[in-house]
């Protein structure tokens, strides 16, 4: 079975890349726009991963963290920051509310397949 991974980015064609890059590798990605839609996502699947944008209208990504890691049934979850935001303090910030990793934009799309595989294997 797939590994799912949950991609959150207002930026359309930041998400189709993500999700082209890791399909290719067997993992299952699902994507959304919206912090909001994030957490309903989540209600429907427990994702390996979420790969999460900082900067979103209504509901920023250090938020979203915050609401993952209130909520028991998601510990293990693992949360990938990827941002624009890239000062050392936003990182930080990143890493104080619960994420796994601070990926800064622009990415590589291999160095960001290693950084997955590294936190959550293989895709198959």
């Amino acid at each position: 079975m797939s590994k799912y991974v949950l991609v959150v980015d207002d930026e359309p064609a930041i998400s189709r890349l993500i999700k082209m890059s890791l399909t290719v590798e067997g993992y299952e990605v699902r994507a959304v726009n919206s912090g909001f839609d994030a957490l309903e996502e989540l209600e429907k699947g427990k994702p390996e991963l979420v790969i999460l944008d900082v900067m979103m209208p209504g509901m920023n990504g250090f938020e979203v963290c915050t609401e993952i890691r209130k909520k028991p049934q998601f510990k293990g979850v693992k949360i990938a920051f990827l941002s624009a935001m890239g000062s050392p303090g936003d990182a930080q910030r990143g890493f104080a509310v619960g994420g796994d990793d601070y990926i800064f934009k622009p990415f590589d799309p291999e160095d960001l397949l290693a950084k997955v595989r590294d936190m959550i294997g293989p895709g198959l």
